[in-house]
Parts: C-alpha cells; sequence; structure tokens
C-alpha cells in the first residue's frame, strides 16, 4: 500500500505534557526563552521506549499542538507584525500543526519525564521524542531571514490569542 499526495496520516500520542500554562496566551513563544518546568506522561505502552533517555541533557518533543483551529498559509508571528508563509515562521498555525519544541531533561521517574524550557499548554500531546545531539542537531548560519532584526524581542514576547 503506498500513500498518495493527499491521503490522511494517522498519528497518535506517545505521551501528554503536563504543564502550569493552562492556556496558550501569556505563554512563552520557544521553548529556547522559557526556564519553566513541566512533565511529559508517557503511556505505559511506551515506557520501555524510555530505556537510556537519562543520558541525555536536551530532548526534542514533536507535539499536535491541539488547541490551534485554523490552518492559515500567511500569518503574522509574535515576534513580528508584517505577515509572511507559514512556512518561514515558526507558527503554531500549520497545515499539520506539528510543534517542535528542545526542553531539558531534568530527571526520569519511571515513564515520567520532568524537563525545563516549556513552551507547551497542560494537555498538549507528544507524538514523539528524540534525543538532541548538537553534532546532528546544530548547524551554523548567518541567514534566519526576517527573524535576523527580531530576536532581541524573544526573552520579553508571549504567546497571545491570534494563532488560535
Amino acid at each position: 500500500m503506498t500513500t498518495t499526495d493527499l491521503d490522511p496520516i494517522t498519528c497518535r500520542p506517545i505521551g501528554f505534557v503536563r504543564s502550569l500554562f493552562k492556556q496558550v496566551e501569556g505563554m512563552p513563544i520557544q521553548a529556547v526563552a522559557s526556564q519553566d518546568m513541566a512533565r511529559l506522561e508517557v503511556h505505559a505502552d511506551f515506557a520501555p521506549g524510555l530505556r537510556d533517555i537519562e543520558g541525555f541533557d536536551y530532548l526534542t518533543l514533536i507535539t499536535h499542538m491541539h488547541l490551534c483551529t485554523r490552518e492559515p498559509l500567511e500569518v503574522t508571528p509574535f515576534l513580528d507584525t508584517a505577515s509572511h508563509g507559514v512556512f518561514a515562521t515558526r507558527s503554531p498555525t500549520r497545515p499539520n500543526r506539528l510543534g517542535l519544541s528542545i526542553v531539558r531533561l531534568l530527571r526520569v521517574e519511571g515513564a515520567t519525564l520532568h524537563f525545563s524550557g516549556n513552551d507547551m499548554v497542560d494537555g498538549t500531546p507528544v507524538l514523539d521524542i528524540k534525543p538532541y545531539v548538537p553534532r546532528f542537531d546544530v548547524r551554523q548560519t548567518e541567514r534566519i531571514g526576517w527573524f535576523a532584526d527580531k530576536l532581541e524581542a524573544l526573552p520579553t514576547a508571549l504567546a497571545d490569542r491570534r494563532m488560535t
């Protein structure tokens, strides 16, 4: 069986984030700007997949942004006042509503991962976890598009209702 261009792809959550953020408004817009702690409760069926995860400082969480209802192809991101194509942004409103957060693993308790750098609302479904490996994941670049003159606002930028 092959997948055609527009066939749906089904994903199931491996767990859910438990966070102090109960709504999107007021959350950090990127994990790197957050010191907030949270935990990922992994379903028991997937717990064996956590073996050896405590050996990593950082994890990449791939999530489903379940509270986003819009899927525009042009958005005005949190760090700008101009509209951009959604694929040139880190906007949560995307065709498949996938999120990516690099978080610092603090400790593992059974099937629960405690982490800092939370930029996710309580109940966010996690679709996958990957270990962060700088040699694989870090690229040096000077070309970062419209972000180049916007990053100074990151430490104080918070999410608002425009993306839900």
